[in-house]
């Protein structure tokens, strides 16, 4: 069985807030150098081809590729989608 461990709150939360932000910072808010693309401008990538919509195709507004994303692949927010 795991021991708790007493420590000053303080402590505690620099850490643990330096830990979430750093992967924060990591996995979401840095492009990949692959491609260029953060997460979520891949999602909306990836919808809009699920949709069939590519240059060649017939222009559809906005709205419905910001649906589709958020509805399929972002469920949390939809700021970072518009």
């Amino acid at each position: 069985m795991a021991q708790i461990e007493k420590r000053p709150i303080t402590n505690e939360l620099k850490e643990s807030y330096l830990d979430y932000a750093m992967s924060v910072i990591v996995s979401r808010a840095l492009p990949d150098a692959r491609d260029g693309l953060k997460p979520v401008h891949r999602r909306i990538l990836w919808a809009m081809w699920e949709s069939g919509l590519t240059h060649s195709t017939k222009f559809r507004k906005s709205a419905n590729v910001v649906g589709e994303t958020l509805g399929k692949y972002h469920p949390h927010g939809d700021a970072a989608v518009y």
